[in-house]
């Protein structure tokens, strides 16, 4: 598989707009996808973003494996960064955003306190594209501020919102790498809708879903498709089981695969298989910052 490159004019445009509007912003909150919470933030845009608090948001914890989640939250806290697991679909946990965002600049605000002065805390949402930024906003506004969809590339331009409880919120269009190196982390993406299922042939992301639920996930993976042994199978020949139990057939008895691959993409991102992570923190001990 050749490095996907995937970098819309509008990305660019996007980084530009970052630098310009961070000197106005107190506080970064950066949501990240519960699932991917490495390969889900834009390595590129880090050390422009590290002179700013951050908080960093888990969402789709709901869809995640619990047990991960609370090992990614330990990384990110012993590295000093400040974590909260949230669900933008639910509305789970986004009611401590605002208290954590006061507490990061408390300092800041005493001093304004001194002086006579109160002015809104601001803060910039960012994220890659589909991670649920624009919906989060709605969320804590209580109205739909912003464009949603569930393809990613819907947040096209910056969008000051202003909350009742001293804070304003910049959403940000979703920004990916130029370039993805690692197809991992491609991949991975790739899974959970990040990157358009239009950019990459959904057969070939679903043989790596399936090798890797497999190994990691085989019970979840077999008690939803009704499976026996899987022991040793490429994905392409699970691809072909799970096809042949949900009727995904055409002429001649062969599968339909991408029907059956559309099958499996949807019952993951939706967590039908089961509450799911596809990498560990240990594996990116150094890269947690």
């Amino acid at each position: 598989m050749e490095n996907l490159q995937w970098y819309p004019g509008h990305m660019a445009k996007t980084r530009r707009m970052l630098e310009e509007n961070l000197k106005n912003v107190d506080v970064i909150v950066e949501v990240l996808d519960a699932r991917i919470p490495h390969s889900g933030r834009n390595q590129d845009i880090d050390d422009l973003l590290s002179s700013k608090p951050r908080i960093i948001l888990l969402n789709k914890f709901d869809l995640a494996d619990a047990n991960v989640t609370d090992r990614w939250i330990k990384a990110y806290n012993d590295k000093g960064i400040k974590v909260i697991p949230i669900s933008c679909a639910t509305g789970g946990g986004i009611n401590k955003i605002a208290p954590m965002a006061k507490e990061l600049i408390k300092d800041r605000i005493a001093r304004d306190a001194e002086r006579g002065m109160r002015r809104n805390i601001k803060i910039m949402i960012v994220g890659i594209p589909n991670v649920g930024k624009s919906t989060l906003i709605n969320k804590l506004v209580g109205k739909a501020a912003t464009k949603t969809g569930d393809k990613p590339g819907i947040t096209r331009a910056k969008q000051w919102v202003r909350l009742k409880d001293g804070l304003e919120l910049l959403d940000t269009p979703g920004i990916l790498q130029p370039k993805y190196e690692d197809q991992k982390i491609a991949l991975r993406l790739a899974y959970t809708g990040a990157i358009k299922d239009e950019i990459m042939e959904v057969e070939l992301i679903a043989y790596s879903l399936l090798e890797y639920l497999q190994v990691h996930y085989n019970d979840m993976l077999c008690a939803r498709y009704k499976l026996s042994d899987i022991t040793g199978l490429k994905g392409y020949e699970i691809l072909d089981l799970i096809g042949r139990k949900r009727g995904c057939l055409i002429s001649g008895g062969e599968i339909d695969e991408k029907r059956a691959a559309d099958i499996v993409l949807d019952d993951f991102r939706s967590a039908k298989i089961g509450k799911i992570t596809l990498e560990l923190p240990e594996d990116y001990n150094e890269k947690t910052n």
